[in-house]
């Protein structure tokens, strides 16, 4: 059998006190440590597993045991929780099968105890509501960390160029808001603020003031990004990267103790404005959702319902994600089908109302704190009055295929980066790193103002349609009318050089845009792609909506616009083309569709353009396919190596069980506990010789026969606490996994019985089973691994590893390199 390697903490030393053992912090991140109330009879052994790729999970089939017996004072493992046993320890894969079967029990028992008292009907009532309670604070939490994030991060965004004289606390926009001595065409200009050109040198204009604006800029910049990544590495490393693979990852039953702690929440809330204000080529909106899912997982261990068992759990950081992308885009319903579609695992219909319910209430939260002064959810939100032709859906499936391309071109160029940085010794120098791409984002994006500016307010502004209140350059037309400099109600009108200057600044914009932002993902820094990724289509779709625009101007007596363009009508609205383009980078980038379809339709607030968006997300992902299925997120999952079995990718070869499985024939024989005949010295010595981290128990070696399956951790645990409790226990006590114990000579020293932690049920296949039956069934159970019988003679066992090994096999990839480190 392929040893699963044990990572060196707990009971990979044999060492009771070492597994038990944990800071509070470590308690409060997964409940290693807490006590499960929850025993198995013999008659009800719950289905126990083997490790995840990952390496060394185990885990116990909680305490149940059976009666002493007068004559031996057999230690009764029932009469109390054995500490350690039920809980799961780092990088471990949980048993879902186990943890179902543990919640009904739970369950059965309230509603068995509810009429006997009023106090236990109380009780059941807290029990059923615990799972709204719980969603309702991590709502409330979500929204007010994400109202928080926003205003921190527009004050130091502004304070790279300027600050508030009457009013340190207010940003730019706020600054000015009172005066009365702004013009519509300087409307950002106010005395009230300054630059700090005027503050330290005394001047706004000239080479003096430019040259002291750009050193300020730059400095600031490398401040908060020195800043950022010094935090993350010294007090929360899990704090870097937006989330989301770990967060998918965690969702399908694995363990990452610390990865959605307290100090975790803490710093990535910090970090991520420094990380946002710097001006890297990130956003804030991946990352929310690791917050809102910190924000859950703490608040799930007020309430024993969700402590005491990581399924339930899973359940309330899938309603998290959802919240999470409630407050980044304000897309409610966006954000639980970002849940269902995205991240979770495991969706039942309950955590479909609840996903729904954090969403609600994460929304209202920060739509109370209203953190852009607009009255919105985003800084971004935009809403169009023109209905598009049938004409448009060609250069909005163009857009489509555009973010198809960028998207495969950035997973593989982002994936070749990333995995250089960690074979290399660039890696080994995180903020020397980010130090540098700070540095080269600030010193390239200053000259540039659609660079220079916040992200979100670039998105903003090639959303924006133009109008008679806008000033952008982008909306510089001149009137057809009199010739005069205008800003006409419709913006098909004649360009003007203010235009052109835009374009370019907006081409140049994108290549730096495609450049830095696939080195910025994946610093250690927190740092979203939805936002660049948006940017980027926005850019390129404002582009092509001014070019189609101008065409339609130039142009109108084509047959493409006569029947429906008229000379001097609002015809095309470049702004609906940025919108497009960002949604099919985006969808090129993580191959969302339909929540991401919702998302952006519950940012322009138009369900006319559903077809549009439809059309080029669907594109984006036909495209983004033909390159590879792999979306931004399970590249970087494959790339860390995390167990995850992606319910999307299909299984079609054709091999059976009896080839996947181990041992292999160059491989030792497989390690087997036999049920009656074994002692504690020969017990400790298969521990001690090997990695395993589950040995199955057969009749006896002759036979072959199964009887079951023990985990190392387990029987380390049993045998430690057995030590403690019980005097006589010796090495050459026989061990014995049956309800009766051996016949055993007089002068023998005491028995000890295990068969407590068996599991006498474990998943059987067959040898000829097929590898696609196997395969689904790991992903639908949440298996960690099932043991290889041929007529009831056990004949190998395969884990969560194996088919991941197997998989790349089948791919073509080297095994080892895609397995966790």
């Amino acid at each position: 059998m392929e040893s699963e390697q044990l990572f060196t903490r707990g009971y990979g030393r044999n060492s009771y006190n070492s597994i038990t053992s944990a800071s509070s912090d470590e308690e409060l991140l997964d409940g290693a440590g807490v006590i499960m109330d929850f025993h198995t009879t013999e008659d009800d052994n719950l289905l126990d597993g083997d490790a995840s790729p990952g390496s060394n999970y185990a885990m116990s089939n909680g305490g149940g045991g059976g009666g002493a017996s007068s004559s031996t004072h057999l230690l009764d493992l029932l009469e109390e929780p054995i500490p350690g046993v039920g809980t799961y320890d780092d990088f471990h894969t949980i048993d879902w099968v186990r943890e179902k079967c543990k919640d009904r029990e739970r369950h059965r028992k309230i509603n068995s105890k509810k009429k006997e008292s009023a106090w236990e009907f109380t009780k059941s009532l807290y029990d059923a509501w615990s799972g709204w309670l719980v969603v309702t604070l991590t709502g409330l939490a979500s929204g007010a960390l994400a109202g928080l994030i926003d205003i921190a991060a527009d004050w130091l965004n502004d304070l790279k160029e300027g600050v508030c004289l009457s009013a340190m606390w207010f940003n730019h926009e706020q600054c000015c808001w009172g005066s009365n001595e702004t013009t519509f065409a300087e409307r950002d200009k106010c005395p009230q603020w300054k630059t700090w050109a005027e503050l330290i040198l005394g001047q706004a204009e000239g080479p003096g003031s430019y040259i002291m604006n750009y050193f300020m800029f730059t400095f600031w910049a490398l401040s908060f990004a020195f800043l950022a990544v010094s935090l993350v590495k010294v007090f929360a490393p899990y704090a870097c990267g937006s989330g989301i693979p770990e967060i998918k990852t965690i969702l399908s039953g694995f363990i990452i103790r610390g990865y959605l702690g307290k100090w975790t929440l803490l710093i990535k809330t910090v970090t991520l404005v420094l990380a946002v204000a710097s001006g890297l080529s990130l956003g804030k909106e991946g990352p929310l959702v690791h917050v809102a899912c910190c924000c859950g997982n703490i608040f799930s261990y007020l309430f024993p319902k969700y402590s005491k068992n990581e399924a339930k759990k899973r359940e309330v950081l899938s309603a998290a994600s959802a919240a999470g992308v409630s407050v980044a885009f304000g897309a409610p319903i966006g954000g639980v089908l970002f849940s269902l579609e995205e991240v979770s695992y495991y969706f039942p219909l309950k955590t479909l109302w609840r996903s729904f319910f954090a969403a609600l209430v994460a929304a209202f939260v920060l739509r109370s704190i209203n953190p852009f002064g607009n009255s919105r959810l985003v800084l971004f939100y935009v809403e169009y009055h023109t209905p598009w032709y049938l004409f448009e859906l060609f250069p909005f499936i163009l857009l489509g295929v555009f973010g198809g391309l960028w998207g495969a071109f950035f997973i593989r160029a982002n994936i070749a980066w990333c995995r250089r940085r960690k074979s290399t010794r660039f890696g080994k120098y995180p903020v020397l790193e980010v130090i540098t791409v700070a540095a080269i984002t600030a010193i390239v994006a200053f000259p540039n103002p659609y660079t220079r500016q916040n992200t979100s307010e670039l998105i903003k502004e090639l959303f924006t349609d133009c109008g008679p209140l806008e000033s952008s350059q982008l909306c510089q037309y001149r009137s057809q009318m009199n010739g005069s400099q205008a800003y006409p109600q419709g913006s098909d009108a004649t360009t003007t050089p203010g235009v052109y200057s835009a374009m370019w600044q907006l081409s140049l914009a994108l290549v730096f845009k495609i450049i830095m932002t696939i080195f910025t993902f994946g610093l250690k820094v927190p740092s979203g792609l939805f936002i660049p990724s948006m940017a980027i289509g926005a850019i390129a779709g404002r582009i092509v909506g001014i070019a189609v625009e101008q065409l339609a101007y130039y142009h109108h007596d084509w047959f493409l616009f006569r029947e429906w363009c008229e000379v001097g009508a609002d015809c095309i609205t470049p702004g609906l083309y940025a919108m497009v383009g960002a949604a099919a980078c985006l969808g090129g980038v993580t191959r969302m569709t339909v929540s991401l379809v919702v998302i952006v339709f519950e940012l322009t607030g138009g369900l006319e353009y559903i077809v549009p968006l439809m059309a080029a997300v669907m594109t984006s992902k036909w495209v983004g396919d033909a390159f590879g299925r792999e979306g931004i997120y399970e590249a970087h999952i494959r790339l860390n190596g995390y167990p995850f079995l992606d319910a999307k990718e299909e299984f079609t070869h054709t091999t059976l069980a009896r080839e996947v499985m181990r041992p292999r024939r160059s491989d030792p024989p497989l390690a087997v506990l036999t049920q009656d005949d074994m002692t504690l010295a020969e017990l400790q010595a298969i521990i001690s010789e090997t990695n395993y981290n589950g040995f199955p128990v057969i009749v006896s070696k002759e036979s072959q026969r199964l009887v079951g399956f023990a985990l190392r951790r387990d029987i380390t645990i049993a045998i430690e606490n057995t030590r403690r409790k019980q005097e006589g226990i010796m090495l050459n006590s026989r061990i014995y996994f049956t309800q009766h114990a051996p016949t055993l000579p007089a002068d023998s020293p005491r028995p000890l019985k295990l068969r407590s932690i068996l599991d006498m049920s474990p998943f059987t296949v067959t040898d000829h089973t097929p590898m696609e039956i196997v395969v689904d069934i790991f992903r639908k159970l949440g298996l960690r691994q099932c043991l290889v019988t041929h007529n009831g003679r056990l004949l190998g066992v395969i884990t969560k590893k194996d088919i991941l090994r197997h998989m790349a096999q089948m791919a073509n990839q080297d095994p080892e390199s895609i397995m966790f480190n």
